[in-house]
């Protein structure tokens, strides 16, 4: 087992599209990391210690300090390596905009594409009946009250998402932002790699020659360098972990340092986390909250798709 509590934990799953972004960012930074597989669906025993009930995928871990979300997960990534960046100078802010467009709108277009009844069965090709119902039954809970697009809205919506890229690429740029790869990139990739994940529906690309290059291109960047860990050794490494990330509660932001108070997603998987507020910009959310197994952990969450309340969450 590994005792550095520097190291990058990524708990993950292969099937994950926010995963994928994620996975792609690390290989661009060139980092080296630890990969935790959890499961694909509740429960998820070793997980939830961490991130006192988050349940979405993926999550890094460095020592004690959890990352919720895989927009800050890149902004971690690139606090801890800023070379090569994934906000180069070209493409600064439109980079950040078009990310946010892609894991948003593009995103739960693609998936009600992806899954339809064709494209699911090839994903879960082999895979037990009851285990492909088990799935539905899980993220029918963790998409509670979202309103998804028909088959036959998502296929019109996805094929005007796929023309604007396709003309954002018609100058011959070699990515989204310009010349060089930026967050924008590694957001809409790992939609368009769901896509393909499904080969009975990823016909639909086929009109988008030029995106197809440019994806070519993104996934050629690699993943880094990952060697498995255990999810229980993932928990060790936080139970003996000495100290957290710095962070502060700044003033005038709603809150006051200690409180305590509960961070819930404003989309889907709103399954709340209460603790001890440590930390509070504009950008970040940080709760301090001990469990048996993870020991005293930091949950750190965006402030974008997040809601703080005070009090314990029902």
């Amino acid at each position: 087992m590994s005792n550095d509590s520097s190291e990058l934990i990524l708990h993950h799953y292969p099937q994950s599209p926010f995963s994928e972004k994620t996975r792609l960012i690390l290989g661009h930074k060139r980092l080296e990391w630890r990969s935790v597989i959890i499961p694909v669906m509740m429960p998820k025993p070793d997980l939830l210690p961490l991130t006192g009930g988050y349940r979405k995928t993926p999550v890094l871990q460095v020592g004690a300090d959890i990352y919720c979300d895989s927009a800050l997960i890149a902004s971690v990534l690139e606090e801890r390596a800023p070379e090569p960046s994934i906000h180069p100078a070209e493409s600064a802010g439109a980079a950040q905009l078009m990310a946010q467009w892609a894991d948003t709108t593009l995103f739960w277009t693609v998936v009600p594409y992806t899954i339809q009844p064709a494209g699911l069965a090839a994903i879960f090709a082999g895979a037990p009946s009851e285990v492909i119902k088990a799935f539905g039954e899980d993220r029918a809970a963790l998409t509670s009250g979202l309103h998804w697009p028909t088959v036959t809205d998502a296929t019109a919506q996805l094929h005007t998402h796929l023309g604007w890229l396709e003309q954002r690429l018609a100058d011959g740029r070699a990515f989204l932002g310009g010349t060089q790869v930026s967050i924008a990139d590694f957001s809409v990739a790992h939609c368009i790699w769901f896509v393909k994940s499904a080969p009975p529906v990823v016909a639909i690309l086929d009109a988008y020659p030029r995106l197809l290059a440019w994806h070519a291109r993104v996934l050629a960047i690699g993943q880094g360098h990952p060697r498995e860990l255990g999810s229980g050794e993932a928990l060790a490494v936080a139970a003996s972990a000495k100290g957290h990330a710095p962070s502060r509660v700044e003033f005038g932001l709603g809150f006051d340092a200690d409180e305590q108070v509960t961070v819930s997603a404003t989309d889907y998987g709103q399954d709340p986390v209460t603790g001890r507020l440590v930390g509070l910009t504009r950008e970040r959310v940080t709760l301090e909250r001990r469990d048996d197994r993870a020991g005293l952990v930091r949950v750190h969450f965006p402030r974008l798709g997040f809601r703080i309340t005070r009090g314990a969450g029902t």
